[in-house]
């Protein structure tokens, strides 16, 4: 399925030159003084995404697909956690595959190109993290529809709104409403869980109405 960009209301994108995902940029936002997220709270964030995924699914994850990965910083937490996962990032920094593409498993790709990698299954837990709020509206509207379809049981798909005290990187960063991603994640069948997690509808029938936000109706 494809979805065309004139859906639902449209955001001015970001102005100015492309944004570098180099080693400076990496360095100040991963592990320098601004870096907004530190490895003990990282630790726990991927934690509790293994620990949603593994109760919906009622078994340990098995794979893993982190969209926009940049340096593939859960793929050494997860695998801590769960030795044998099979964790694939797609990430189009050229600096952080070739630092740690081989290490961690870091494919090229933009989150609007899911589709030419041909996934064959769905993904245990599929991780969008900090991404979503640099993205022009056409780039989320060409791979939100794939992304859903590899969700197979749950999604981390951390993002910022304008209602949110954003701290960090704002070069580039689009303020839209809350409602507007949770009508975009509607749109292609993903229900929410809280704290920033999301499961596919076909899953959510499954759940006891505690067990979810109120939201969409499944049927």
């Amino acid at each position: 399925m494809s979805l065309d960009v004139s859906q639902g209301p449209r955001y001015p994108d970001a102005e100015g030159a492309p944004k570098a995902y180099d080693e400076a940029y990496f360095e100040r936002w991963y592990r320098g003084p601004d870096a907004p997220k530190g490895e003990g709270e990282l630790a726990r964030t991927v934690a509790m995404a293994v620990a949603a995924a593994e109760s919906l699914l009622n078994r340990e994850i098995r794979t893993v697909l982190d969209v926009g990965a940049g340096e593939g910083r859960w793929q050494p937490l997860l695998k801590a956690l769960r030795p044998g996962v099979r964790y694939i990032g797609i990430e189009p920094s050229e600096y952080a595959r070739a630092r740690f593409g081989d290490a961690r498993n870091l494919r090229e790709g933009r989150f609007a190109d899911l589709d030419v990698h041909a996934f064959e299954e769905p993904f245990d837990l599929v991780v969008c993290a900090d991404v979503m709020h640099y993205l022009p509206d056409e780039e989320l509207w060409g791979g939100i529809d794939e992304l859903a379809d590899l969700v197979g049981g749950a999604a981390f798909l951390e993002l910022f709104t304008a209602e949110d005290d954003v701290e960090g990187d704002m070069d580039g960063f689009i303020a839209r409403p809350a409602a507007w991603y949770r009508d975009l994640f509607a749109s292609v069948g993903l229900v929410p869980l809280g704290l920033q997690l999301w499961t596919h509808r076909d899953l959510a029938e499954d759940l006891d109405a505690m067990e979810r936000v109120r939201g969409p109706a499944l049927d």
